[in-house]
């Protein structure tokens, strides 16, 4: 697989988002999901996401027992900030400076490492400032248990301001054809300070894949029950969206969820989309996208059919944990 550059940083051109296979996308099964990591491996991938919230806890763990034994292969990234009790409650975004040491050591140990080679703050602490938290996640870069720092849903202030204190080597944030905001917002800033993009979510949590057609398609679990995007109204409108990328699709031979992730690619050399999946079959559907050619045509057709805001509603319920 070709690979790309996250600041210094250099990964597979496709990593594997792992949050799926523990939680918030109807039931999953561990065998399989440590297959699909093992196969994304075999395959040239690198880049492996994860959230200590995941489960909560319990992804790591998985990731962890998949990579034993071929731990030079990966690239590691994983998260803190989104607090979680045991039982699955919820505690609120935490960028408390004894937490992040704290988080980070559980997440060490949870994963089976001794370093984490990409730590995100997974959300802003609107209470403590940027650069305490981030000030902390240096001191872990200086104790070897975390190589390169990262920063998910930041506004253009707040990365300006971390980078200050640290250099942040990727931003990770919701970017897909139907969530185009990042481009305005964030983009130039992070060409002027050579931070690398991630992509969470390229496919529209599924929705771009052309798979999901009615609200029942989901899981009783499955948190999209409760997205905005994918209620009533908000739903049928988005559907519009995804039948016109699939005439597209079709004429290029490619599945949506091809073309979707073909597009991101070619935004520039240094975004790197974590397409999730916790099934084999679906990551060499998505592995497929990187033999996926688009025209100048073909990207402003699609500029065209997903322009910016043309997704109907909120992308969470409640966006107030978002920095902006």
């Amino acid at each position: 697989m070709d690979t790309r550059t996250l600041g210094t940083l250099t990964v597979s051109a496709l990593g594997l988002g792992c949050m799926g296979m523990s939680e918030f996308y109807g039931t999953g099964d561990d065998n399989e999901s440590v297959a699909t990591i093992h196969a994304f491996l075999d395959a040239g991938g690198t880049l492996l996401d994860t959230a200590d919230m995941y489960g909560p806890f319990t992804n790591e763990q998985l990731v962890g027992r998949a990579i034993a034994g071929r731990r030079s292969e990966v690239v590691l990234a994983t998260k803190f900030g989104n607090e979680r009790r045991e039982d699955g409650s919820w505690v609120g975004i935490n960028g408390r400076p004894d937490y992040v040491r704290s988080a980070c050591d559980a997440s060490l140990q949870r994963l089976g490492v001794d370093h984490i080679d990409l730590y995100y703050q997974h959300r802003v602490d609107k209470t403590v400032p940027i650069e305490d938290t981030v000030g902390a996640m240096a001191e872990l870069v200086q104790a070897g248990k975390v190589r390169h720092l990262g920063l998910s849903e930041a506004s253009a202030d707040t990365i300006r301001r971390a980078h200050a204190v640290h250099p942040i080597t990727a931003l990770q944030t919701e970017y897909s054809l139907w969530e185009r905001e990042p481009e305005t917002k964030v983009f130039p800033l992070l060409a002027e300070l050579g931070i690398g993009f991630v992509p969470y979510s390229p496919l529209g949590r599924g929705f771009l894949t052309g798979q999901l057609r009615t609200p029942e398609d989901f899981a009783p679990d499955d948190f999209r029950r409760h997205s905005p995007r994918f209620q009533g109204g908000n739903f049928t409108r988005n559907l519009e969206l995804v039948d016109r990328v699939k005439e597209l699709a079709d004429q290029k031979e490619c599945t949506p969820a091809q073309l979707a992730l073909a597009w991101l690619l070619a935004q520039g050399e240094h975004i790197v989309p974590i397409p999730g999946t916790k099934k084999r079959g679906r990551l060499r559907e998505n592995l497929g996208a990187l033999d996926v050619e688009l025209s100048d045509q073909d990207l402003t057709l699609l500029d065209e059919l997903a322009p910016a805001g043309v997704a109907a509603g909120a992308r969470y319920p409640h966006m107030d944990s978002i920095d902006v």
